[in-house]
């Protein structure tokens, strides 16, 4: 009985370790097949970018049980997944061929990768709240990808100057943070301050500018 007890509790060790490798592959794998396959139905099928697209899916796979053990390796885990998942996108892109109209989500996903990061939150006030206006100008920015992806689609079509509309968004959320800080009694909370207002509002300025075409 304690040889059996002794080897059922090596085993259970061994198949936790392995499960989100091996879920991590197999979602890898189904998605090589199903853009592959995709592909192929449309009629755009470049095999060549296969070589792309496994590569990328291997790498993003790398990270999924990084990512689950959780600790100092989860942030690791996170950007191995966040640049196999953009390297296959452009593997994804290049395959259908058509890179042309869906360059824009080259744009998104980077920018969600960094709003991703948002649950990392640093301890110190002003690191916090740095990496807050970050985070939200990352989002920013993936809205304008998402805003150019469908003009290139022809979904939304939009004056010369729209994007005067996201600078100004910009220069409200980096003005915003600004004003948070001002609850924090830290060293250097002043000249922080004043850092940010300035870029800010000289961003709100020229984003109003652009869209109302001054």
């Amino acid at each position: 009985m304690s040889v059996e007890a002794e080897q059922t509790s090596l085993a259970e060790p061994y198949s936790r370790s392995s499960r989100p490798w091996l879920t991590s592959l197999a979602v890898a794998g189904l998605a090589c097949a199903t853009v592959a396959t995709a592909a192929q139905g449309s009629g755009q099928f470049h095999w060549w970018a296969v070589f792309i697209l496994i590569p990328a899916a291997l790498i993003a796979a790398s990270g999924g049980p990084l990512l689950a053990r959780g600790g100092g390796r989860a942030f690791a885990g996170y950007v191995l997944a966040c640049v196999g998942t953009i390297v296959f996108a452009v593997g994804a892109l290049l395959m259908f061929g058509v890179m042309g109209r869906g360059w824009p989500l080259l744009v998104v996903l980077p920018c969600l990768a960094v709003a991703g990061t948002y649950g990392w939150r640093a301890a110190h006030p002003l690191a916090r709240g740095l990496h807050r206006a970050v985070g939200l100008l990352a989002l920013t920015g993936a809205l304008l990808g998402l805003t150019l992806q469908l003009i290139r689609v022809d979904l939304i079509h939009l004056k010369t100057g729209w994007w005067g509309g996201f600078l100004m968004l910009a220069g409200a959320i980096v003005l915003g943070n600004a004003g948070e800080l001002t609850r924090h009694r830290m060293p250097y909370r002043l000249q922080a301050i004043t850092l940010l207002v300035g870029p800010a509002v000289v961003a709100f300025l020229l984003g109003l500018r652009f869209l109302r075409g001054w």
